[in-house]
């Protein structure tokens, strides 16, 4: 299998198959695209998600950061993230927390002009809460060994 449409194949299977959640969405914030790993992270089907808003999965008090920041990228074509690796905090279907680390890329059509943004991401909520934990547990330590060699 070779040329452009075997390459079109390939590109698809591992988008709509990656574990990480791929999705973009256009110039307004609407979902076009919804792989099975953003189903499974955030536990939305495909059908569910295709058609909104990121707000789906951005919690409410980040919205407006949230927005604000999208409108101005899709405005002037330019982010400053292109390049690195971001950490957010998300919502599931159930409400329930992420931690998750993503990259971005602009999508511009063949005139040029951004079409949106593809996000790919990855739930690190796991590995966040232990770190969280081991720090707090070292900030007990510190505090009893404080208080032993004050007495």
């Amino acid at each position: 299998m070779t040329g452009p449409s075997a390459f079109n194949w390939l590109a698809a299977q591992i988008v709509a198959e990656a574990q990480d959640a791929i999705i973009f969405a256009n110039t307004q914030g609407i979902i076009n695209l919804w792989n099975k790993g953003a189903e499974h992270i955030f536990g939305y089907q495909a059908e569910e998600a295709l058609g909104q808003s990121l707000d789906l999965i951005i919690p409410e008090r980040w919205r407006k950061r949230h927005w604000q920041g999208y409108r101005q990228v899709m405005a002037s074509g330019v982010t400053q993230y292109g390049r690195q690796l971001l950490a957010v905090p998300g919502k599931r279907k159930d409400n329930r927390p992420l931690s998750l680390e993503f990259s971005i890329v602009l999508i511009r059509g063949e005139d040029g002009q951004v079409a949106g943004a593809a996000a790919i991401l990855r739930d690190v909520t796991a590995g966040w809460q232990q770190e969280k934990e081991l720090k707090e547990r070292l900030a007990r330590l510190e505090a009893q060994q404080s208080t032993e060699r004050q007495q």
